[in-house]
């Protein structure tokens, strides 16, 4: 798949993001979108981030913009940094896709780019060449701010007592993320560490991961293991059980006190339950989401993923002190708050007590944009071919296209189906009543679609 560009941001293969290509983008971001006091960067561990780094500093510096490097970082900590400084920010990370692929995520002075910022690159994107100019080379730290955002809003003894797992595999955020942990009070053993980079995809964690986590969480002893992409989280509790990204967010949301939750259609629909005055689903990621939030308008607003990346829309406050809006994408605050509202009964207890409704997710890989979006389309416009496919579940009860294919089963659970649109691969999702269920709804679903792909749907 050829590298392509949106409001996400820009993706592809290494081997396509070039130098020249990498310095198109990142100069007409800089002419089209505002840049305040300049341009922060910084990235992730992929082997490849360094020499993107090096062409987004010299994009910049081709039109005389001051670059600030913040080395390797988490987005939400560059985004935080930037935005503190009123500037505009790159990030060169490819989250949890293959290490063969990378991207940039661009900020503007006040968050990430929007679809009509979109716009307006693409409108000047290979217009005028490269001037003959220079900019300013600083180092900053973000690292420590980002840190002390969370120590300022719950206290150094918000995790006392707590021994926590930290599972750094070759997270950007792995040593910061310890020692955050460790800044609130809590014990920390790490778990795993690489030197070589491992896409892990916290929305799809495979059985030998899921193995390695349990196996921590209990032979260890621990209250939990965590773990991140940069901006999407991973907890387990105490019984090596994963805990969905969407059933964090909806606890952070809670224990913020927020009024009106922004969440994708593929988040679990125990959210409905919990009392919040207003509720908005939107399409499934972090644009669709700011958008939903600010269409929201004033008010104690926040938005999550299935995947656990939570946008706080307001200035909030922790039991340590103020709690300033952030948004952007940030795993660390969906870790922390579900850990400090458990409290002594521990996180499965938590879990346990609120809407029993799970959600799973994984994909198909090596499928093509285009294979996987034609059986969807057929899918969603041939009733008959929907039942003969999705017969093992059940009667259909409803059909959501909000994003793409979503259907509800008269038994309750559901399966969304979507291409990917970073990587060609293909989305499965499945809610089900329980965690242990989503996971065997989600099985049967991702053989269930491989077996249509593999007969070209005939059905």
């Amino acid at each position: 798949m050829a590298p392509k560009f949106g409001t996400s941001g820009l993706r592809g293969l290494v081997t396509e993001l070039t130098p020249d290509l990498v310095r198109a983008h990142v100069a007409a971001f800089l002419r089209a979108c505002p840049l305040g006091s300049g341009l922060f960067v910084a990235r992730d561990l992929r082997d490849s981030s360094p020499r993107i780094v090096a062409d987004v500093i010299a994009a910049a510096h081709g039109i005389g913009v001051d670059v600030t490097d913040c080395g390797a970082v988490p987005t939400p900590a560059l985004a935080l940094a930037a935005m503190g400084a009123g500037a505009a920010a790159v990030m060169v990370t490819g989250s949890h896709i293959p290490a063969d692929r990378n991207g940039l995520k661009f900020y503007t002075p006040t968050g990430e780019i929007t679809k009509t910022d979109e716009s307006a690159i693409l409108a000047v994107l290979g217009q005028g060449g490269r001037d003959a100019a220079s900019g300013a080379l600083r180092k900053a730290d973000a690292a420590g701010p980002y840190l002390q955002r969370y120590l300022r809003a719950f206290g150094p003894a918000a995790l006392s007592g707590w021994r926590i797992g930290v599972w750094s595999q070759s997270a950007v955020g792995r040593d910061l993320l310890a020692q955050t942990l460790r800044a609130l009070g809590a014990e920390v053993v790490e778990i795993g560490r690489s030197a070589q980079f491992i896409p892990i995809d916290t929305e799809g964690v495979g059985p030998d991961h899921r193995a390695l986590l349990r196996e921590a969480a209990v032979v260890g002893g621990l209250s939990a293991a965590v773990s991140t992409d940069g901006d999407r989280p991973l907890v387990v509790d105490e019984a090596g059980q994963i805990v969905a990204g969407d059933v964090l967010g909806q606890i952070t949301a809670i224990f913020l006190g927020a009024e009106v939750v922004v969440t994708p259609v593929s988040s679990n629909t125990g959210v409905q339950a919990m009392g919040f005055p207003r509720e908005i689903r939107t399409r499934i990621d972090s644009p669709h989401v700011i958008a939903g939030m600010e269409a929201a308008g004033q008010g104690r607003v926040v938005g999550y993923e299935a995947n656990g990346g939570f946008l706080l829309g307001f200035d909030a406050t922790g039991p340590g002190g103020s709690l300033p809006r952030l948004m952007t994408r940030d795993s660390l605050l969906p870790i922390v708050v579900p850990l400090i509202a458990a409290g002594e009964a521990g996180l499965g207890a938590l879990v346990r007590g609120g809407p029993q409704r799970f959600t799973a997710a994984d994909r198909l890989v090596g499928v093509a944009t285009n294979t996987s979006a034609a059986l969807i389309d057929r899918m969603r416009d041939n009733p008959h071919a929907r039942a003969a496919i999705l017969c093992a579940f059940g009667s259909e009860q409803a059909l959501d296209l909000t994003d793409r294919l979503r259907v509800n089963f008269t038994s309750g659970r559901i399966v969304h189906l979507r291409p990917s649109g970073n990587v060609p691969e293909m989305r499965v999702y499945a809610e089900a009543e329980s965690a242990a269920g989503a996971q065997a709804l989600l099985e049967t679903a991702r053989e269930t679609i491989r077996a249509a792909l593999m007969t070209g749907d005939r059905a």
